[in-house]
């Protein structure tokens, strides 16, 4: 019993021993086995940017447009957190009173509809900066890239749904 729980153990090991020794020995097969999807992210097929066969200058102007936008709101971040908490509190506080306050929850809603307004404001401003770089040919390309990235999204949803759908017939 003891010899074949060793030989065992030791058929074990060595198989192991031998497999990392492979994989260490041989990057080529990491990229063998990754999967597409792995490929397609290393690639850039998640940056549309990428698909745009941007000119140095180009890549350096959208990159600054990036920076400029992440940049200043990478610095509000605590002033966000907290505009957030206080939001929570004053929800909290609406629910858990006995009559609903409609003045607050208006207040509440409009500041709300503000801060919702400004992040679309800023979006579309940003869109327009890096549209302004590119030339008419990658505007086209990229309206196709947008066009059918929204197609997929759309695809995915309707896939949730039936799924979802089958398996509650189930």
């Amino acid at each position: 019993m003891k010899k074949l729980l060793m030989s065992t153990v030791i058929a074990a090991s060595s198989i192991f021993a031998i497999t990392a020794g492979a994989n260490a020995a041989s990057p080529a097969t990491d990229t063998a086995t990754q999967s597409s999807t792995q490929k397609q992210h290393r690639a850039g097929a998640h940056n549309p940017y990428s698909q745009l066969n941007l000119t140095a200058t180009q890549q350096a102007q959208i990159k600054a447009i990036m920076q400029e936008k992440y940049g200043a709101q990478k610095d509000k971040r605590g002033d966000y957190k907290a505009e957030r908490e206080q939001m929570q509190k004053q929800i909290q506080t609406l629910t858990d009173s006995k009559t609903l306050n409609n003045t607050t929850l208006n207040r509440l809603a409009d500041q709300e509809a503000a801060k919702t307004k400004q992040r679309f404001i800023e979006r579309v401003q940003t869109q327009h900066a890096i549209s302004q770089v590119l030339t008419p040919e990658q505007r086209t390309k990229m309206a196709q890239l947008k066009s059918e990235r929204q197609a997929k999204g759309r695809q995915h949803l309707q896939n949730r749904k039936a799924n979802s759908n089958y398996q509650k017939n189930m």
